[in-house]
């Protein structure tokens, strides 16, 4: 079991190219299920079969975890089963006939247009006319967020040959290293534009970096660092409940939605490979 789950892993490095955190979730799952097997004395894959599965689940909901979690461990263990059919290790998918756990459709939580444009404001505000190099990179940066989309990982990893302000757009490589090209808005151009003027040079104190948001270490700012930095100026802005970069992200979706843009056209900036993905919005 344990030589299929790393060529498992590797497979989802190497030929799905899926991002290290994803790689990271499917791990977790994977050997969750695994160690669940050897308890179980069962120490071949090619004798699983759906009930094991079902046992499994039934196992996680004594656990205490929901129909969400539930949900993912499946999809994580069918695609499992699907690689090891495909390379003939197992003659099945045990998995293959077994439903998806039921989940409540859950409205994605967004901000208002003034709740997003007071956190947008944040970074410059009472700075006068010489504000520091970190507050013009992130004023920047929220402006990205909003004005394209991105998830917070394609934003901290954008790179300089990526960009394009003349045009005015952005090529960003998403999940799957999948690549498409994003409008940037005036208004982000400007921000990007006046940041790449007077702060990025300062902000790297002679380092050299490609990546647009840099640190005083030359590397990318880290999600997580971009993550407090927002909930920093949510509360700056007077906002009390919990704010992420993908709230954003879900608030550029449902506002051009809301202004009568087309589903599809909103699914291509998102990177959402599904349009059922897309729809929740809706």
């Amino acid at each position: 079991m344990e030589n299929q789950f790393q060529l498992y892993l590797q497979y989802l490095q190497v030929e799905k190219g899926l991002a290290a955190h994803s790689i990271e979730s499917y791990k977790r799952d994977i050997r969750r299920f695994i160690n669940y097997l050897y308890a179980q004395e069962v120490a071949d894959l090619d004798k699983v079969v759906a009930s094991t599965v079902l046992d499994y689940l039934m196992h996680l909901t004594e656990e205490g975890l929901g129909a969400r979690s539930q949900a993912r461990a499946l999809v994580s263990i069918r695609g499992l089963f699907k690689f090891l059919v495909a390379e003939d290790m197992v003659m099945r998918n045990p998995c293959a006939t077994i439903e998806m756990p039921r989940q409540g459709r859950k409205l994605p939580d967004y901000l208002t247009l003034e709740e997003v444009e007071s956190i947008l404001a944040q970074p410059l505000a009472n700075s006068g006319d010489s504000p520091r190099p970190n507050k013009v990179r992130d004023a920047a940066m929220l402006e990205t967020l909003y004005a394209t989309g991105v998830r917070v990982s394609e934003l901290c990893n954008l790179r300089m040959s990526d960009l394009n302000l003349d045009v005015g757009y952005v090529v960003v490589f998403g999940k799957g290293s999948k690549e498409r090209v994003v409008p940037l808005g005036h208004m982000a151009v400007e921000r990007i534009r006046t940041y790449l003027r007077d702060a990025r040079d300062e902000i790297l104190k002679g380092a050299h970096s490609d990546v647009i948001f840099v640190t005083n270490r030359g590397g990318p700012l880290t999600r997580q660092a971009f993550w407090k930095n927002i909930r920093n100026y949510a509360r700056a802005s007077g906002i009390k409940r919990p704010i992420s970069p993908h709230k954003i992200r879900h608030s550029f979706a449902t506002h051009l939605l809301e202004r009568g843009a087309d589903l599809r056209a909103v699914q291509s900036l998102l990177g959402h490979a599904d349009i059922s993905t897309t729809q929740i919005y809706t």
